[in-house]
């Protein structure tokens, strides 16, 4: 991490006393109080929040949220500092719009990292020695995971796949059989592939020996393919984080091996579908609303994420920070036949039913009917694909209400449907659509 000075070491010390204070738990009020306070005179810098006037608690209740379009028109009026003040500068990933220039001070990776470490040690252990396939340029993910493992003093490499010119499959193969990592960090889909590229070349059993756990970031991903997956790697998998380029990570897998939100870093809110915006509650789905505690070169102030969550876990101060189901961003749900699609309904489905290596949705909005594409594993075995046709039909039917045009099956995808949530999303690249406009 950028410690250089005693001012930094100071930063880290605070953030570590802080957090050990409140141990995973849910803050008290005051707590709340403080910390809003502080982020609400800091972000009184900006252009955007610039005559919000006075704190109060009532003030900060009667602010209108933010919302992400109006930061990603306008990212330059809500920072607190010049472009070439910050100690880092990324950029969203442009997945859901153009990329948003997100510059980050060191208080703002500090605070970050030690927050997801308090977290992340109960799988990092001393003496692990960590692969960080995710992409390290100008998004923040690859330097987060990089900065928790310097933080905790654990051996770590990067390599993702993707970078042209660098590194590649047969380059990622040489590095895991010399360098043997215990943990993956790897998107969903790069999993999907590397996972694909290892049995194509009888190659799987090798590798996966010395993997004991594998953390999961960047997309929305299911508990039924968290589990093929682990029965192929016979090792752990966990949904490690959520979060964004934005407002940095807002929930990571812990002790309990549940991913748990940072009641302790951010502000959280539950935006309703009836238009309430509430303190989330076990049960509740809704667009999660955050203010980050610890933002310093861009504070933002009730952000609406646009993602749709379920709180698993009660709330209340003093007891342990809720688990949640990301259901993905409201954006990427549509409705075909009466019967809304997004992400986790159909990945239940899919992957709650056969191995395939990925699948496209093609939907035809002239007959408002959708077809499902999928891709055979290697060693598939065809002669079983009517029968399966069957399965998925029924399983659709069960758990989403939908019946399929057609169930296909095809030997190979795009690799842009598995190339993790660097380079896509879901509804840019596993929807296809004919017939009219999306």
């Amino acid at each position: 991490m950028l410690v250089h000075k005693d001012q930094d070491y100071g930063v880290l010390k605070d953030a570590e006393r802080e957090l050990q204070q409140q141990e995973g738990n849910i803050p008290a009020a005051e707590f709340y109080e403080r910390k809003l306070q502080a982020v609400w005179t800091r972000a009184q810098h900006s252009a955007h929040y610039a005559n919000i006037g006075a704190y109060s608690f009532t003030a900060f209740k009667q602010l209108p949220t933010t919302l992400k379009t109006l930061l990603k028109s306008q990212p330059l009026k809500f920072c607190t500092v010049e472009l070439g003040e910050a100690a880092k500068y990324y950029t969203t990933t442009g997945t859901t719009g153009e990329p948003t220039p997100t510059p980050r001070l060191k208080e703002d990776i500090i605070w970050n990292a030690v927050s997801v470490a308090s977290q992340w040690r109960a799988v990092l252990h001393p003496g692990a020695r960590v692969a960080n396939l995710m992409p390290s340029d100008i998004v923040p993910v690859g330097d987060l995971i990089a900065n928790v493992c310097e933080y905790l003093d654990v051996s770590h490499v990067r390599l993702y796949p993707f970078t042209t010119g660098i590194t590649d499959w047969e380059r990622v193969c040489k590095t895991f059989d010399t360098y043997r990592p215990t943990v993956l960090f790897i998107a969903p889909g790069v999993l999907v592939q590397l996972t694909r590229y290892l049995k194509q070349r009888e190659l799987l059993h090798t590798f996966a020996e010395s993997v004991r756990s594998i953390m999961l970031l960047g997309e929305v991903n299911t508990q039924p393919f968290r589990e093929r997956l682990a029965r192929g790697w016979d090792c752990e998998v966990f949904d490690a984080s959520y979060g964004s380029t934005e407002t940095g990570t807002l929930a990571a897998v812990g002790d309990d091996k549940q991913m748990r939100l940072a009641t302790a870093t951010h502000y959280f809110e539950l935006l309703l579908p009836d238009g309430r915006l509430v303190t989330p509650a076990q049960g509740l789905t809704g667009r999660l609303v955050v203010t980050p505690l610890n933002l310093y070169a861009r504070p933002l102030l009730r952000l609406d994420t646009g993602d749709s969550v379920t709180i698993t876990g009660p709330w209340a101060p003093g007891r342990v920070s809720p688990s949640l189901v990301i259901n993905g961003r409201d954006s990427d749900s549509i409705v075909v036949g009466g019967v809304g699609l997004d992400i986790r309904a159909v990945e239940e489905v899919v992957y709650g039913a056969c191995d395939a290596t990925g699948y496209v949705i093609e939907v035809d909005r002239l007959n408002d009917s959708a077809a499902l594409i999928l891709e055979r594993d290697v060693g598939w075995d065809v002669s079983q694909e009517a029968s399966l046709q069957a399965q998925l039909q029924l399983r659709s039917e069960q758990h989403m209400g939908l019946r399929w045009s057609r169930v296909l099956f095809v030997n190979n995808l795009s690799a842009l449907n598995k190339s993790g949530a660097s380079q896509k999303s879901w509804k840019k690249t596993n929807l296809r659509f004919v017939g009219g406009q999306p």
